[in-house]
């Protein structure tokens, strides 16, 4: 039975490359606004604190 092969069937996706270009987009954006919306806020607090004097250590 070895003349007898299968043929590989070959699947068609037409459209999953633009689905690939579409998650790799979001993916790019969600790490950009995690990273404005995570890092940001701490960059501020401690710019914030940082010229309030917070750091400094007390004189007596």
């Amino acid at each position: 039975m070895s003349f007898m092969k299968k043929k590989k069937s070959k699947k068609i996706r037409p459209n999953s490359n633009k689905k690939n270009e579409a998650i790799g987009q979001t993916k790019n954006s969600s790490k950009l606004v995690l990273f404005i919306f995570g890092i940001g806020p701490i960059i501020g607090i401690t710019i914030f604190l940082y010229s309030k004097g917070f750091f400094n250590s007390p004189t007596m």
